[in-house]
Formats: C-alpha cells, sequence, structure tokens
C-alpha cells in the first residue's frame, strides 16, 4: 500500500509507481499533484483502491484505469478532469463498489453502463455538467447506498423522464440520494414514497419542482434531513411532517409554501436545523418552538408572519441563530432573550418591532452578529451591549432611537461593523474602539451627534466655558426665547403659503411628512446651490434637475432636486415622489433629507427634494465612463465584487419596496442612471417620480388613482407595459432584469446592435451559458484572467448564477417571473459565494 495523502505533495504521479506489480492501494488525495494518471498503471492488475481526489489531475478521463479490473475503490474527485465518461467504464470495472468523480468538469450523459458494476454502493457524479436523463436501470444497483447527482444539468420533465425514481425503490440499502441543483421539473413523482424505508438523506432543492409538498415522503420514516429548497412548490405544509420523528434538518426555503407554520413541526425533538425563510407564510411563529430542545438554527425571514416574537424560543438552550428579518412581528423583544446563551446571530430586521431594546440582550455572551435595523425601537442604546465581547456586527439603524451613543461599544474589540445610522441620537460621539475608524461605523442621518474622529466630518461639540455657566439664565432670555419666537413666526408664514392663501397660482398642498424633516425655504435652497448655479447642476431629467448644494447649518454635502413646474406632469411627479417616500425607509434607498413647498424669488410656486449626496454619481455615468468609453478613468473600474454587491443592493430595495409594506409600491422606472453610489459604492435607488402603490388589484398614488401603465423608459420598460399593461411589481423586475444584465454585459438596451426583434434579453438567451465569456464586459474578463486558477471556476460560476438571475426576471409573461424576494435570496446567497472565494484566493500560494 502507499499512502501519502495530505502531504502537500506537488508535481505528478510518478510513472515507476506502476512497477509496484503488488500494490494493492495508491492513496494519494488531499495534495497538488498535477498531469494525470500514468498510462502504464494499466499494468498494476492487483490495484484494489486508486484514491487521487482533491489534486490538480487535469484532461480527459483516464483510459488507463479501464484496465484495472480488480479496482474495488475509485475516487478521482474534485480535480480538473473533464470530457466524457467512458460507456464503458463499469463494464470494464465490474468489481467497483465505490465510484466517486464529483467535482470535475465531465460532461455528457450518465453511462448506463454503471449498471453491470452490480456490488457498487457508493456513486458520486455531483458538481459536474451531465445532461440528459438519469438512466433508469439505476434500480438494478441493488447494494447502491448513496447517489449523489447534485449540481448537474440532469433534466426530468414528463412522467417518463421520473421513472429513474420509480426503479430506485429496488435499492433496499439506499441511505442518501441527492439530486438537487438540477434542471428536474414537475411534480415529485408518489414513488418517492417507495424509496428505501431506511433513507435517511434525502436532498431535492434547487430545481425547478412544483406542486404540493410531495406527499410521498410521509413513508419515509427514518429520514434525518430532507431538503426542498428553492424550488417552486405551494400549497401548506402537512401536519403529518412531525410524525417524521427523527428528523434532524428541514430546508423548504424558497418557495411558495402557504398557511401557517404547523405547530406539529414542535414534535421533532431532534430537530437541529429549520429553514422554512422565503415564502408565503402568514400567522403567528407557533409558541410551541420553545419546546425543541436541541435546535441550532431557526430561519423563517420574508414571510408574511406577524404577531410577537415568542419569548418561548429564547428557552431553547442549544440556539445559535435566530432569523426573523423581513416579516411584520410587531411588539416588544421579550426580556428573557439573554436566556439563549448560546444565540450567535440574531437578525430581527424590517419587522414592526417597538419599545426598548432589552438590556438582557446583553447576556447573550456568545452574540456575534445583532441586525435589528429597520424596526420601530426607542429608547437608549443600552449600556449592556458592551459586554458582548466577541460582537462582530451592530446594525440598529432606521429605529426611533434616542440618547447618547454608550462608550461601552467602544470597548468591542472584534467589532467590524457598526451602523446606528437613522435614529435620533445625540451627544458626542466617541472615539474609542471602532469610533476611531470612521469607514467600519455609520451614524449619518442623526442630527444631534458631535465631535468624534475628524473623519466623521461631523461638527465639533460646543462646550460651555466655566465662567459662562453663572449667566445661563441671562443666555436663556436672551437667545433661546427670541429664536423661538422667530420660528414660530416663521412656521406661521410657512403654513400660509401651504395653503396657497395668496399664490399667484394654485399650488398643490404639500404631503405631510413627519416633523423631524427640517424646515428649508426657497433663499435657504438657493443659498446653499450658489443661486441653482450652472456649475452646481449634476443632473437633469424628464421632470426635475439636480443641483449639489450644502445647507448652512449642515456640513454634509446635499442634492437638491428642483421640480420644473412648467413641465406638464412635473407637479404630479413631485406629489407621487412625496408620497412614495414619506412611509419607506431602507438603507438601499437614497436617504431623503427634507422637502420645500413654497415660493421662489418671483412669486412662483416652487417644489424641491433635498436628499443626501451619492458622491460617486449615477451607476449609467459609471458604467459608461470606464474603458472602451470616452472619458475613461482607472478610478472607475467596476470589480466583479462591487457588480454583484451593486444588484444585491438595488434587489434589496426592491424586495422592500415590494414585500415590507402594508402597500407594495412599484417604482415604474428603475434604470442605471436612478441607482446612486455612496463612497463605499453602497447602491442606493432613487426617483420616486413615477411610483405607484399597489393595493391588491388597484394601484394608487394616495389619492391620485392610476388604472394606466406607466412607460418609465424605453428599453427598461416591461413587455406588458406597451401593451397597455397594468402596473405591477412583477413590471419593475423585469426592469431589474435589464439593469442586471446591463452591468454585466456592458451594453445598454438601446445599443443600435438591439433592433430588429433583438433585446439585451434575448441577446444573452443566445449565449447562456456556454458562450457567456464572449457577451461579458471585457473588463470582467480581464479580472478573471488574473484570478488564480484553483479559484477562476467558482467565479465564473458565480457570474453564470447572477445571469441565471437576470434572465428568470426578464421572461416575457409576467407570471412566469420570480418575484423580488426571490431574486434576493438567490443573489445574497450568490454573493456569499463569491465572498468565500475571494478571500480564499486572496491567500492562496501563488503557483
Amino acid at each position: 500500500m502507499l499512502k501519502v495523502s495530505a502531504n502537500n505533495l506537488t508535481g505528478i504521479i510518478p510513472v515507476s509507481l506502476a512497477n509496484i506489480k503488488t500494490l494493492t492501494m495508491i492513496s494519494c488525495a488531499y495534495n497538488h499533484i498535477k498531469g494525470n494518471i500514468p498510462s502504464e498503471f494499466a499494468n498494476l492488475s492487483s490495484l484494489q483502491y486508486l484514491y487521487a481526489g482533491v489534486n490538480q489531475l487535469a484532461g480527459r478521463f483516464p483510459q488507463a484505469i479501464l484496465n484495472i479490473s480488480s479496482l474495488v475503490g475509485l475516487n478521482l474527485g474534485l480535480n480538473d478532469l473533464g470530457g466524457d465518461v467512458p460507456p464503458n467504464t463499469c463494464t470494464a470495472l465490474p468489481n467497483l463498489q465505490k465510484l466517486e468523480l464529483g467535482g470535475n468538469f465531465f460532461i455528457g450523459h450518465i453511462p448506463s453502463s454503471f449498471t453491470n458494476a452490480s456490488n457498487l454502493q457508493i456513486i458520486d457524479l455531483s458538481r459536474n455538467n451531465f445532461t440528459g436523463l438519469v438512466p433508469t436501470t439505476i434500480g438494478k444497483l441493488t447494494k447502491l447506498s448513496a447517489l449523489n447527482l447534485e449540481d448537474n444539468q440532469l433534466q426530468a420533465h414528463s412522467k417518463q423522464d421520473w421513472e429513474f425514481l420509480d426503479s430506485l425503490g429496488n435499492c433496499s440499502e439506499l441511505l442518501v440520494l441527492s439530486i438537487s441543483s438540477n434542471r428536474l421539473s414537475g411534480y415529485v413523482p408518489s414513488s418517492v414514497g417507495n424509496l428505501s424505508n431506511q433513507l435517511e438523506r434525502l436532498y431535492l432543492g434547487k430545481n425547478q419542482l412544483s406542486g404540493d409538498f410531495p406527499s410521498g415522503i410521509e413513508n419515509l420514516r427514518n429520514l434525518i434531513i430532507v431538503s426542498l429548497g428553492q424550488n417552486h412548490f405551494t400549497g401548506v405544509i402537512p401536519e403529518w411532517i412531525g410524525t417524521l420523528k427523527i428528523l434532524q434538518q428541514i430546508g423548504l426555503h424558497m418557495n411558495f409554501f402557504t398557511g401557517v407554520i404547523p405547530p406539529s413541526l414542535s414534535n421533532l425533538s431532534q430537530l437541529g436545523v429549520l429553514y422554512l425563510y422565503s415564502n408565503k407564510f402568514i400567522g403567528d411563529i407557533p409558541q410551541s418552538f420553545g419546546n425543541f430542545p436541541m435546535l441550532q438554527e431557526l430561519h423563517i425571514a420574508n414571510n408574511n408572519l406577524h404577531g410577537r416574537v415568542p419569548m418561548e424560543i429564547f428557552r431553547i438552550p442549544t440556539v445559535s441563530l435566530i432569523d426573523l428579518s423581513f416579516n411584520n412581528l410587531d411588539g416588544q423583544l421579550p426580556t428573557n432573550i439573554g436566556n439563549a446563551k448560546q444565540l450567535v446571530h440574531l437578525v430581527l430586521s424590517s419587522n414592526k418591532l417597538s419599545g426598548d431594546i432589552p438590556n438582557t440582550l446583553g447576556d447573550c455572551g456568545s452574540l456575534e452578529y445583532i441586525e435589528l435595523d429597520s424596526n420601530i425601537f426607542s429608547g437608549s442604546i443600552p449600556t449592556s451591549l458592551g459586554s458582548i465581547r466577541g460582537l462582530k456586527v451592530l446594525n440598529i439603524s432606521a429605529n426611533n432611537l434616542t440618547g447618547s451613543i454608550p462608550t461601552s461599544l467602544g470597548n468591542l474589540q472584534v467589532l467590524e461593523k457598526l451602523d446606528l445610522s437613522f435614529n435620533h441620537l445625540n451627544g458626542e460621539v466617541p472615539t474609542k474602539g471602532i469610533f476611531k475608524n470612521a469607514t467600519a461605523m455609520q451614524i449619518d442621518g442623526n442630527q444631534g451627534l458631535c465631535g468624534g474622529v475628524p473623519e466623521l466630518h461631523i461638527l465639533a461639540c460646543f462646550v460651555m466655558p466655566p465662567d459662562s455657566i453663572r449667566n445661563k439664565k441671562s443666555l436663556v432670555l436672551k437667545v433661546v426665547i427670541p429664536i423661538a419666537s422667530m420660528v414660530s413666526i416663521g412656521i406661521v408664514i410657512f403654513c400660509f403659503f401651504l395653503r396657497g392663501g395668496k399664490h399667484k397660482r394654485k399650488s398643490i398642498s404639500l404631503p405631510s411628512f413627519s416633523t423631524k424633516f427640517p424646515m428649508v425655504s426657497f433663499n435657504d435652497l438657493a443659498r446653499a446651490t450658489q443661486g441653482f448655479s450652472v456649475s452646481n447642476l449634476i443632473g437633469r431629467g424628464r421632470y426635475s434637475s439636480v443641483y449639489q448644494g450644502k445647507l448652512v447649518e449642515d456640513e454634509n454635502e446635499v442634492a437638491v432636486k428642483v421640480f420644473n413646474l412648467e413641465t406638464r406632469g412635473a407637479q404630479k411627479s413631485f406629489i407621487s415622489e412625496c408620497n412614495a417616500l414619506r412611509n419607506v425607509r431602507h438603507r438601499n434607498l437614497v436617504p431623503i433629507i427634507t422637502v420645500c413647498s413654497s415660493i421662489d424669488s418671483s412669486g412662483n410656486d416652487f417644489k424641491a427634494l433635498v436628499y443626501e449626496l451619492m458622491p460617486r454619481g449615477d451607476l449609467h455615468k459609471l458604467l459608461y465612463s470606464t474603458p472602451d468609453y470616452e472619458g475613461s478613468s482607472d478610478l472607475n473600474l467596476i470589480t466583479i465584487g462591487q457588480r454583484i454587491s451593486i444588484v444585491v443592493d438595488v434587489a434589496d430595495a426592491l424586495e422592500y419596496l415590494h414585500h415590507n409594506n402594508q402597500e407594495a409600491l412599484v417604482h415604474c422606472d428603475l434604470k442605471p442612471s436612478n441607482i446612486l453610489l455612496n463612497d463605499n459604492m453602497t447602491a442606493h435607488v432613487g426617483d420616486f417620480g413615477l411610483a405607484r402603490f399597489k393595493v391588491g388589484s388597484t394601484t394608487s398614488s394616495h389619492g391620485n388613482s392610476s388604472s394606466i401603465a406607466v412607460m418609465g423608459t424605453i428599453g427598461y420598460t416591461a413587455p406588458e407595459y406597451a401593451e397597455g399593461g397594468q402596473v405591477s411589481t412583477a413590471a419593475d423586475v423585469y426592469s431589474f432584469g435589464v439593469v442586471l444584465l446591463e452591468i454585466f454585459i456592458r451594453r445598454r438596451p438601446t445599443d443600435d446592435m438591439f433592433k430588429d426583434g433583438l433585446s439585451i434579453v434575448k441577446f444573452t438567451e443566445a449565449s447562456f451559458p456556454d458562450r457567456v465569456s464572449e457577451i461579458f464586459d471585457p473588463q470582467l474578463l480581464k479580472e478573471l484572467d488574473e484570478t488564480p486558477i484553483a479559484f477562476k471556476e467558482k467565479h465564473v460560476h458565480c457570474l453564470l448564477s447572477v445571469l441565471n438571475v437576470g434572465l428568470c426576471c426578464t421572461k416575457t409573461p409576467p407570471g412566469e417571473r420570480i418575484n423580488m424576494q426571490e431574486v434576493a435570496a438567490q443573489l445574497h446567497g450568490i454573493k456569499d459565494a463569491y465572498l468565500r472565494s475571494s478571500a480564499v484566493a486572496s491567500v492562496a500560494v501563488p503557483e
């Protein structure tokens, strides 16, 4: 025997090994061996086990192996082998018990000759590019215990195509079946219930399966893992799922399941992982979930759940992840949260949770990620959070928190990201710990903060000299009272003009905004923009012009959007944008600072919106001011990672607009010029001038009903709009898909090449997936060429996955498009995979 696995060996397999005729085992896995299996190995007539997985072997399937009929175990997995697997493989190797070829680049059909190796127990062909159908003869392998065909291009559409599943009923020793990540579609046959009663793991996820929850699964009483995620299943989860007593993992995420979450799930005393996120579940989270004795991960985000966060779930002694984000949960966070001593991830973002953040949260000593953003929490930030020593991410942005920032947060040594933005915090910003790093924290949108490190660019805190304290009462009388009087008079005057009492022309009243928006006048904005100077002009649209400026009381620069009220539709655009913005708040929407409805110096109506300035400008300018375009600049190169992050940001914004409000908000004009980027290249969706609220099947703009479609911008509008279709979220999804394709192809949908029926969508479809390298932005190809070879394939896979999302968004029938919840979930998964691969590549040793 020769056992040299996991020794960091390099080079090729020595041909001289073929001279050791008595070798029965060669185990050289987990090294860095290149080349292929030497042809001389055909003479090793005693060899029974050849384990060469996890190396860098390349070329086609080694022909020499077919002459070693004595082989019992063959593992060539996770290499760079490709081409077809010879059809006579198992005819030539009749004694095989283990065949492991996963993680290569094999193509073609799965050879039906596999059934000739009647002793086969394990078959792993996963993560290749096999196509066609699964051979129906697979059921002849009666000793088969594990069949892994995941992550290929295998198909099944008709009942006849699914006959392989019927035949697997003959494999009475089958423990593991994975056919996930293929192109299987339609209903899962009832014959799934005829699989071995010993079956422990069933993976059907990431296909296009539909219909109700497969009823046959009820018969599989020894299941430990059932994975149906990322399909198109509908209907309710059956109560009988609670009878599969030894289930440890359930994955039903990213489907269209409806109804309430069955309380019978809590009968599963061994359950460790429960993934129900991104479905359409309604109702409350069952209190009985607190009965899980071994649950580690509870992930039910992106549903339509309501009610309170049940205090019972924090009694689960083993729980490490709780993600209930993007639902409609309300009420206060239970104070017994401190009992969850093993909790690592707490994600409750984008709900309607209120009240104080419990001090007891600081008792969760294992926490690393706390995300409570986009709720309506009030009160102060608990100082106890500073005692969670392992905390890496704290996001409590977009709430109604008040008071000062606890200095104890500066004691968190491993804190990587802190987001306190868009609250009502005041006082001095600490300067220790993470507060030294301006890029690691976000505090914007808190008007009362001062001080901090210089890089924050906020006002220094005013410290009253000691000798002036004696004159405090005098100061109040001489300064504060006159200012208060002036403000009162100003409010009266503002209200008078707002009512339009003495306007020269009829004025449309301003929609009600929260009192947190500061009041500004025409003169304030004129001063901020140097009299609306051309030198301050940074953009122009059909109804408005945008100027860069700086308000007197704020050092931060702003973008002032002035509506051209002489243009027909501008008034309506202003009202639509106000109505859209007053009730929405999300980290990927352009933050509004205030609104101005006044009269100009000539007594004419004046309407303007003041936004936070996005320093990197809009995505359109960034895309087309890069190499190969006029005005190119290396400073404007957009990397693969940045492009993926941008589409994730935009998807998150649209998901919020479509799915996380009582009324879905349809943007109606998504395009690159309406996507703005800050210094960190975070994307923000803006320009809601055409936006419409959609309630059920009706569309409105808060009093301004719209029964006709909004056309948006040519090239980005959904095809149904051209036929007079109604405003819908599906049309936004289409626009998003076009924008996504444009970002990675870097061709405008109105490009001259797109004519005579050819669109950017059809252009992409024609090249996907085999010839996408011909249509990618050349800059992306250059970046891929500079990627280490071991990680290049993973990056290409991520890019293909992104384009596939774009194509799923741009299906012509609206009903066939995926929704933004699915889009966001898929893109987040792709981004995570890319970041993991990039992180490993960045520390990889160069060849």
